[in-house]
């Protein structure tokens, strides 16, 4: 009996380790659900409880999310996406994604960038376009600015011929001055050439006169004299 009586409190006190632990146990599992995956090319079973004799709730094939509500040694207590709940070995559920997530991931993941891959060639494809687009503006343009500064070019030549002309007829009007003030000054030196040869030869035939009158009038005397000399011989 004292046996027995020594046992009892040895008993409880597991049992009361026990609750507290299955009390921790799910405080922690409720605090934070995590999700958990089937393992790849497999078909599982949910469990009624923690053991093969318990019933088989549900089929699980590879890939099936599960959401996990208490995990335990060998079983864990989880949440079906259709919201079946019941125990699932451990040794059959994972943590990360399956190769066939993670393919499909990718797959799903590689469609985008190959969406992204088309849009931005067809941005490219829009870009050559405008790029060239411009360049053939930019010929156009400069084709156009080439001719109009050939236009321009033409009209100063044009504008310069009339202020060329003028200077020129400028230039002959000065000529023509100078040559008239030269020929107002060879008119002014012939007259006075002229003036200069009339007044020697008034002078010259003057000069003849009075002589011609100096002699008229000492010849006669000349003449008495000779006469009263011969008649006085």
């Amino acid at each position: 009996m004292a046996s027995k009586s020594a046992k009892l409190p040895m008993i409880r006190l597991n049992t009361k380790k026990i609750l507290i632990s299955l009390c921790l146990m799910a405080m922690v599992s409720g605090a934070a659900a995590e999700t958990q995956y089937v393992i790849d090319k497999l078909i599982i079973t949910m469990r009624s409880g923690q053991s093969t004799q318990h019933k088989i709730i549900k089929h699980w094939p590879s890939n099936t999310k599960l959401e996990i509500l208490e995990t335990g040694d060998k079983y864990s207590f989880a949440k079906g996406p259709d919201g079946t709940e019941g125990w699932v070995l451990n040794q059959y559920i994972t943590s990360t994604p399956t190769a066939k997530i993670k393919l499909a991931v990718a797959q799903n993941k590689l469609t985008k960038l190959a969406a992204a891959n088309n849009q931005l060639k067809a941005e490219l494809k829009k870009l050559t376009t405008k790029e060239a687009n411009v360049s053939k503006e930019h010929k156009s343009l400069s084709r156009s600015s080439k001719k109009q500064a050939d236009e321009l070019t033409h009209l100063r030549r044009v504008a310069a011929k009339p202020l060329k002309l003028e200077n020129e007829n400028q230039r002959l009007k000065k000529d023509f001055l100078d040559l008239e003030n030269e020929h107002t000054l060879l008119s002014q030196e012939t007259q006075m050439l002229r003036d200069s040869s009339d007044r020697e030869w008034f002078l010259n035939g003057a000069g003849v006169i009075i002589v011609g009158i100096i002699l008229g009038l000492i010849i006669p005397r000349l003449r008495v004299r000779k006469k009263s000399s011969w008649g006085s011989l």
